[in-house]
């Protein structure tokens, strides 16, 4: 594997834990129209980092689609609205490790969340001085694997890795053909990567050392 020239990173579940926020927003969603329904911390965790269509039918299966797709879209407004006081947990070493990752490498957020989230996210942590870019399935309704290219080609990117937490994202770094970097301390599980890394500082230290 060549030396990389940027990182490319999921956000949830690799930078920060927003469970919480996130159950917070459908059961505050479920609420105001009036559906017989709460989420909890436990049910979402198993859902995340789906793309938004896999995750209504998952979330509400009794609804036709575009119901769904509407009561999602609500869901996300409300988060946008929240996400800015309540946040989320950043996982040790994230925010001073990208501090120093960004002297080195071109830093990137690529995340299956709604419109609007990554630059919340950015702001909340105060991180914008390291991240060259991002981009999210909201924008495009598009998979992992379409958007690292889209980064990929609008950056110039030469040596680019993907870093995630869960078995979806190996499957669509393998598919946009650049290595995938796991991270244990996330969300889920998966054998399939170059390298593997249990915490943050770890991966920090890897990779100024390159």
């Amino acid at each position: 594997m060549q030396k990389p020239d940027s990182l490319i990173f999921d956000m949830d579940g690799t930078l920060w834990d927003a469970v919480d926020t996130y159950t917070t927003s459908w059961n505050l969603t479920f609420e105001k129209l009036a559906i017989d329904r709460v989420i909890n911390r436990t049910e979402l965790l198993g859902l995340i980092g789906m793309e938004g269509s896999k995750l209504t039918k998952a979330i509400l299966p009794d609804f036709e689609d575009n119901i769904a797709q509407g009561i999602y879209m609500d869901v996300n407004e409300t988060r946008r609205q929240i996400l800015p006081q309540s946040g989320g947990n950043m996982y040790e070493g994230v925010i001073d490790g990208l501090k120093l990752l960004a002297t080195k490498y071109k830093i990137f957020v690529l995340s299956n969340c709604a419109v609007g989230i990554i630059p919340l996210f950015i702001s909340w942590a105060n991180i914008g001085d390291y991240v060259t870019d991002y981009i999210a399935y909201g924008e495009n309704n598009m998979p992992k694997h379409y958007n690292m290219h889209l980064l990929i080609e609008k950056h110039g990117l030469k040596a680019p890795v993907y870093v995630g937490d869960t078995q979806g994202d190996a499957e669509q770094t393998r598919m946009a053909g650049i290595p995938f970097i796991f991270v244990s301390y996330g969300f889920g599980k998966t054998n399939d990567y170059e390298h593997k890394f249990n915490d943050f500082p770890s991966l920090t230290s890897y990779y100024m050392g390159l």
